[in-house]
Order: structure tokens, then sequence, then C-alpha cells
């Protein structure tokens, strides 16, 4: 394995013209420019990661993650467009809740938090259901639909294997760390504030007020047409998961 390294917002590897595929691992935004530069030199099989946050945050009150659902709407139409012009058989694969213990946004900061604090806020009872999805379920899925032109040209919403409750994935999140779940239920204003507050910290600097929003609300996404076009088959919720 060559490792080549490049700033790909403003330059194209030259190891990419030409190549017979690319796996495509940074931001969605970021992919469009490349194979508009590349033309008909652009790897003719191409994989890229969106995410389902094009649709659970639409509606979002923050410009910055309506603007986020806007960049992948657009990544996804150029690509598609890019498809079409120079022959490209591209597959876009949309990701739930990704989580690794330690290695993700989501999964990682409960945990975290948990640790600190011994406790967890929660809004309205935490009803909104989730499906969280192991990232080497992902990485699995690239390799099966790599090959697989029934994937071709298609996105696909990838989702878990369970859905659960927002209250029930944190309680599993504090049982798999040796820690009795306790959840606190406070107002949604309350909560927020306190987001505001704990987002000073920099191992939390990423959260923000329309997270607590979105506790109450489902985001869940059939997979259906993954399982069927290339044998998805993602594990339960925190199987085999080490103890962080």
């Amino acid at each position: 394995m060559i490792w080549h390294s490049a700033d790909i917002s403003h330059e194209v590897p030259d190891c990419i013209r030409g190549a017979d595929g690319l796996i495509h691992l940074a931001p969605l935004a970021t992919l469009p420019s490349i194979l508009e530069t590349l033309g008909s030199d652009a790897p003719k099989r191409v994989m890229g990661f969106g995410s389902t946050s094009l649709f659970t945050k639409a509606d979002s009150a923050l410009e910055q993650e309506r603007n986020l659902v806007q960049g992948l709407s657009e990544a996804e139409n150029r690509i598609s467009r890019s498809g079409e012009l120079f022959g490209i058989e591209w597959t876009v694969f949309r990701p739930t809740l990704v989580y690794h213990l330690g290695r993700d946004k989501n999964v990682t900061t409960i945990a975290l938090f948990l640790k600190k604090f011994g406790f967890f806020p929660l809004v309205d009872g935490a009803k909104g259901k989730r499906q969280p999805v192991h990232a080497e379920d992902l990485a699995q899925a690239t390799i099966e639909a790599l090959s697989n032109s029934n994937t071709y040209r298609k996105a696909y919403n990838l989702s878990g294997a369970e859905t659960l409750p927002y209250r029930e994935m944190v309680r599993r999140i504090a049982e798999s760390l040796g820690l009795r779940p306790r959840m606190i239920n406070i107002p949604l204003p309350l909560l927020q504030f306190f987001i505001v507050m704990i987002s000073k910290l920099p191992r939390f600097k990423h959260l923000n007020t329309e997270m607590a929003t979105r506790i109450s609300k489902d985001m869940c996404f059939e997979n259906q047409d993954a399982r069927e076009d290339f044998g998805f088959s993602p594990r339960a919720f925190l199987e085999a998961e080490p103890r962080a």
C-alpha cells in the first residue's frame, strides 16, 4: 500500500487519475469536484459516504446544519451527473448513527459523558428511536458492494440491526461500561443551556442545542434494499464491542 498526501479540497491527486476504482471516505462534498476535474479520466467505479443527516437535519434551526444538508444534497446530485457524463458507476452510502467505541462522536460522546459525570440528562423521556450502525459493518458493506453491479448508480440508507429508543441506547452504553445507568429527565430549555455550557469543554465542543431537540424524534430508515442488493447484515447494537 502506498500512501499519498494531498489537500483534496484544492487539488486532485495524480494517483486517482485513471484508477480502476475510488472509495472516498472524506466528506462527500469534496468528491464531486474531483470527478468533474478528472472528467473521462475519473475512476469508473466510485463509492462515497454521505449521511442520513440529509433527511434528519433538513429542518434544523441551525444554519450550519442546514448548510450541511444542502451540501450533501448537492454532492449527490453532482455525483449522479458525473456518472452520466463520464460513465462512472457510483454508489453512495448514507449511514445512520455510526459508532465504534473510542472512534466516533456519537456513542463515544455519550460514554465519555457518563464516565465523567456519572449520569446522563434526557428530555421528554428520550423516546426518539435510533438505529446505531457499527463502523466495521460499513467497511464490510463497502467490500461487498464494490464489484456488485446491483449497487451501481444507487444511494443506500444503511441502518443498524436494532431500533432503540434513545433512552435504551444510553442504558446499554452505561452497562457496557460497567456503570449504573443513571438518567435524569429535565426540561428542554435546561438541557439546551447545559449543552451550551458543556460544549465549552474540548471533548464536547461538537455538541449543539439541536441535538437536544432531536432526542425525542425518531431517526429511522429502512435498509431492505441494501440487504437484497448486496447482503448487508449489520450487527446488534454493541454486539462484541469491547469495554471503553
